[in-house]
């Protein structure tokens, strides 16, 4: 099935890097990087699409290697059989044991054992069934049971298109037989409706319907549905692909409308009345780790489950899995390529269901926020007990209302600078110009917040960042309760910042950059934690050994190599009353 170009193409290139001599060396067909060539192994995700007169496919080669785990995740997520390729001669080594627990856990449901290079240990079934029994021992302690062996040769041709008369043993199908017959989650009709709406589709006045792909399941005219997270429920009035029709299942992209008025949105799922996902704001999920810089816990990320995307953080990392051995370690990160179990907290409540009984309602991808990099890859195992206990108590005393009672603007001044900058110094200077004015404050230092509330925190990026996240909820409660809120923190990355100021409303959160040269902070050193940071006294010393990230456009900069700690406090007062903070009382 290979084109002649590609043909004669792999004939060339066989003859300058191929492995097999003067035959041709098919695996080039799938190593298409000149560094996979030369090493003789797979980096990237390699596709290859064929067709059979009974099935089409796509084959996704995937590499083997730990350190190119997150490669062999990609290709795998939308995969529904995986071929794990097992060397007749070494048996089933580490790397197959990790390749199985991978593919276990990304839910795959059919795997083929393909025990491979049967014609260089003689076809012999004894070791065939010796590797086929040690492996299927293994299978069983990660869940996976749908296993079809099949002792091949790739490279001679024994059985992968006819059965061999090498090994007369084998009464099985050879390997594409048995890929064209295999049936597959995907046709599985049984399986509950779902439909994440990907667009509210409204060409005319006349005409309101929600377009999605149909991941499970089958809907016919007539149908009680219900949309999530909201629980409102309505009947199917039509179904349009290339048209009206009667019924639709899952792979189609169709058209659903409804015969109620009801308020659905991109990013709902429609779900069978009788079958609904589940709807919270907090999880345990697997999470694998795709970026060079760590996952860090209460570190605000995006999260995207189909078509909607919320705010989010991992809020406990319950441990990580070594995947060559399956162990259960702690840990307070998530470093590239490794896989934990984890607490998320999300900022909303979206549908889902479990990642095993739906790849597209139970699984996720991690944004960064600031660079919109892809940095991980989730699988919902289910929603924690908690989020279902905790309902929010409504008040009859607002915000609105404290502050109008103050005469002011509840609103968070959030000063951010190195380490000897005059954070402290300064906010000290402008409360106290507040409350000379009779305006009611409350300074937050980050020195003072470590002696109680932070006390159990260090400086690792991990503490930083915990850190930071309980002051944010201090400072949102006092901002609720009509204060101006002034905090005093390093607070040097720009990602804790950002999940600061969206706690907060909108207009709510000021950042004060509080600009000093590293040389003139460490010039000043009232504490001495340069000098014992330069000595290596002091580990995570910012501006030393840990970075400052600076802020790109701060609501307010100052500049204390040309204003002193006076004039700056004047300038941060004089920016108040100009945003009307210091009058009136809405808020």
């Amino acid at each position: 099935m290979i084109f002649e170009d590609q043909l004669a193409a792999l004939e060339a290139d066989s003859k300058k890097m191929g492995t097999q001599g003067q035959e041709i060396d098919f695996a080039l067909l799938v190593d298409g990087l000149a560094a996979e060539r030369e090493q003789g192994i797979t980096i990237d995700v390699a596709y290859r699409f064929f067709s059979t007169d009974r099935r089409k496919f796509i084959v996704a080669d995937t590499p083997g290697h730990e350190q190119y785990t997150r490669n062999m995740i990609t290709g795998a997520s939308t995969a529904d059989l995986a071929v794990i390729l097992i060397d007749a001669r070494k048996g089933v080594l580490v790397q197959s044991r990790r390749h199985s627990y991978l593919v276990s856990l990304i839910g795959i449901k059919q795997v083929v054992l393909a025990v491979n290079k049967m014609d260089l240990v003689g076809y012999s079934q004894e070791k065939y069934d010796a590797i086929v029994a040690e492996y299927l021992e293994f299978a069983k302690q990660i869940g996976l049971e749908n296993i079809t062996p099949i002792p091949m040769s790739a490279f001679k041709g024994d059985n992968i298109t006819d059965n061999s008369p090498n090994m007369p043993w084998y009464k099985g199908l050879p390997l594409m037989p048995h890929l064209e017959t295999v049936p597959i989650a995907t046709e599985n009709p049984d399986a509950p409706f779902r439909m994440p709406v990907q667009w509210v589709n409204r060409p005319n006045l006349d005409f309101r319907g929600f377009s999605g792909v149909i991941t499970a399941g089958t809907v016919k005219v007539g149908d009680q549905l219900k949309t999530w997270p909201s629980g409102k429920g309505s009947t199917v009035a039509s179904i349009v692909l290339d048209g009206e029709i009667p019924e639709a299942t899952s792979g189609q992209s169709v058209t659903i409308t409804l015969k109620d008025e009801i308020d659905i949105s991109r990013g709902d799922i429609l779900a069978s009345a009788g079958s609904p996902p589940g709807v919270s704001d907090q999880f345990e999920a697997t999470i694998i780790w795709m970026n060079e810089h760590a996952l860090l816990p209460g570190r605000p990320y995006l999260l995207k489950i189909g078509a909607r995307t919320v705010s989010a953080n991992v809020s406990t990392i319950k441990h990580k899995v070594n995947v060559n051995t399956l162990e259960h370690l702690a840990a307070k990160s998530l470093e590239l390529n490794e896989i934990g179990i984890c607490n998320i907290g999300l900022e909303q409540a979206i549908a889902f269901d479990p990642y095993l009984e739906n790849k597209d309602t139970g699984g996720f991808i991690l944004i960064d926020r600031l660079s919109n990099e892809t940095v991980g890859a989730g699988l919902i195992h289910f929603a924690l007990r908690r989020a279902q206990n905790i309902h929010w108590q409504a008040v009859d005393v607002d915000k609105k209302a404290r502050a109008s009672q103050k005469s002011q603007k509840s609103c968070v001044l959030w000063f951010t600078g190195l380490s000897g900058a005059g954070k402290s110094t300064i906010a000290n200077l402008v409360e106290k110009k507040l409350f000379a004015i009779n305006r009611h404050t409350y300074l937050l230092d980050g020195d003072n917040v470590r002696h109680g509330l932070n006390r159990d925190l260090g400086f690792t990026d991990v503490d930083r960042v915990e850190n930071i996240r309980r002051v944010g909820e201090v400072a949102k409660l006092m901002a609720d309760a009509g204060l101006i809120v002034l905090t005093a923190f390093i607070s040097p990355f720009r990602a804790e910042r950002r999940m600061v100021r969206d706690m907060l409303k909108a207009g709510e959160f000021l950042e004060v950059y509080v600009d000093t040269p590293l040389n003139v902070a460490e010039s000043r050193d009232v504490k001495g934690l340069y000098k014992k940071a330069r000595k290596g006294e002091i580990k995570h010393f910012t501006g030393i050994d840990s970075p400052y990230e600076a802020p790109e456009s701060p609501d307010i900069h100052v500049d204390t190599t040309s204003l002193t700690a006076e004039e700056a406090a004047d300038q941060i007062v004089h920016k108040l009353e100009e945003l009307g903070f210091l009058t009136g009382g809405a808020s």
